[in-house]
């Protein structure tokens, strides 16, 4: 018997910066995620975030010795999620506010510094309604270095302020 679950086709195989700027309401500086890869409609995206030494964060966290906070890790890992919500929803969706509803069982294998590309594979394991929930792996160099379960709701789309 094939232990191997077979991954349904790659719907987008690239979403650039551009086309996220569309799809989820995050700016400088807080968005998190440059790119989106084999994204898989309704099951998974890969998130890519290059992290440089040009980070606002970076001045703080920490000063000669930079390492990204942890909780950008996951933010990070939301915003892929929030892209892979509206890549399976379509453009009739708008832009929703995507909200984080619970963060579970995250954890931080190694430091993420300047130089490193993170991929942030987001796959969803469950939808109930407006409720998702994804499990998801950050890697530098095919390495995990973070991992977490987040929950998060879809509401409304944004109205400008």
């Amino acid at each position: 018997m094939n232990d191997v679950t077979e991954l349904p086709p790659i719907d987008v195989a690239v979403i650039e910066t551009k086309e996220i700027l569309t799809m989820i309401p995050h700016r400088y500086p807080f968005l998190l995620v440059d790119r989106l890869v084999d994204v898989r409609k309704d099951h998974s995206a890969v998130g890519i975030k290059n992290v440089s030494m040009n980070e606002p964060f970076f001045q703080g966290h920490f000063p000669g010795h930079p390492v990204m906070p942890g909780v950008l890790i996951v933010e990070s890992m939301a915003q892929t999620a929030a892209g892979l919500v509206i890549s399976t929803l379509g453009p009739e969706a708008g832009i929703p506010v995507v909200y984080f509803m619970s963060i579970e069982n995250a954890k931080f294998r190694k430091p993420v510094v300047p130089g490193d590309q993170l991929r942030l594979t987001l796959t969803k394991s469950r939808r109930r309604g407006q409720v998702w929930r994804f499990d998801g792996v950050a890697r530098v160099d095919g390495v995990v270095v973070a991992e977490a379960s987040i929950t998060a709701m879809i509401m409304d789309q944004v109205k400008p302020v």
